[in-house]
């Protein structure tokens, strides 16, 4: 079955349904519940992450979505079609990038791309093309007769969301997409996926813990111990958690504190400093300082980040290296079958 272009059979199909739609999946292993009643959606055309360390359920969300584990509860769609009844559309639908490379090594980049459009059918006489537009994207076409042992974690990277693009999808999932990246090789993927998304029409369904990726979707779902605990664009879940804070380090705290208070601003008096709490912070520093009424020593803004609401809806902090997990031993099956 030759799969359409994007634009032109699959969302004309589907018009009107979300990319993604979740309603209170589970997953249960034995005693232990690993997703917990998720519900959710995303639009098409939209990034849209999963934020949170090892273990939360991101991947074990993913393998659903993806056909490769079956619900234990609930129900998810994908361009419309359920993952649980309708198997094979869906993965006719998606592209999947896994935490792990799954590229042959021994193969060429075009080599690794023909036995993937083999194992999606793709018509021999579009082979070609889709290939040359799938290299062209992710910016290896020079490389394309190099034995993929040659290329370094990022190439082999974006040569993985090549081969993922290759077929067309509606969702591409990126399951933790950069880990073991150098921050410099990250930004330039992202470079890739985001020319996909506008390009392409793509949608990018991501988990990460890194916070800084993150901020690449245009929303983002907080899940901790299988259940999702917050989900909004980042600035929405920046403002959830408080303003803005201006500290100030001056020649006399107390007088500081008493003016500022006097002033209308909502301040704390601190052991060494004092602290405003406003809205846009950068813009009222100069009028912070005004009011101040004594000389100051060193100011420093404090804008929410991810990582404080991340703190405030969990209680604890994501670490660098809590991501990660083995590649699912479906995901080969999975291949053989096809």
């Amino acid at each position: 079955m030759i799969e359409p272009e994007r634009g032109a059979g699959l969302t004309a199909m589907h018009e009107g349904t979300y990319a993604v739609e979740v309603d209170k999946l589970s997953k249960r292993y034995g005693e232990v519940e690993a997703v917990k009643e998720v519900s959710f959606t995303v639009e098409h055309g939209e990034v849209f992450a999963f934020l949170g360390p090892n273990g939360a359920g991101k991947t074990t969300t993913i393998r659903m979505l993806c056909t490769l584990t079956q619900p234990t509860g609930g129900r998810a769609l994908i361009d419309g079609y359920d993952v649980s009844a309708r198997p094979r559309e869906v993965r006719q639908r998606i592209g999947l990038v896994f935490q792990e490379q799954t590229l042959d090594q021994q193969l060429t980049a075009e080599e690794n791309l023909r036995f993937h459009a083999v194992l999606y059918g793709v018509a021999k006489a579009e082979v070609n093309a889709r290939i040359d537009r799938a290299l062209r994207m992710v910016q290896l076409s020079e490389r394309r007769s190099d034995l993929v042992s040659t290329f370094s974690g990022g190439m082999a990277r974006r040569l993985e969301i090549a081969r993922g693009m290759l077929h067309t999808p509606a969702v591409l999932f990126l399951d933790e997409p950069t880990i073991g990246l150098d921050p410099q090789t990250r930004a330039l993927m992202w470079e890739d996926v985001l020319r996909l998304r506008k390009e392409e029409g793509v949608t990018i369904f991501l988990t990460t813990h890194y916070m800084e990726e993150a901020e690449y979707a245009d929303r983002i779902a907080i899940i901790d111990q299988g259940r999702i605990v917050a989900l909004d664009t980042s600035e929405a879940l920046k403002r959830t958690i408080g303003a803005d804070t201006v500290e100030l380090a001056t020649g006399d705290d107390d007088l500081a504190a008493k003016n500022l208070a006097e002033a209308g601003f909502n301040v704390k008096r601190g052991d060494d400093e004092v602290v405003a709490f406003v809205e846009n912070g950068e813009a009222q520093v100069a009028s912070i300082i005004a009011a101040a009424g004594t000389p100051i020593r060193t100011v420093k803004v404090h804008r929410p980040t991810l990582e404080d609401v991340f703190l405030h809806y969990t209680g604890r902090q994501i670490r660098e290296g809590q991501g990660g997990g083995p590649i699912p031993p479906h995901f080969m099956h999975f291949a053989r079958r096809r």
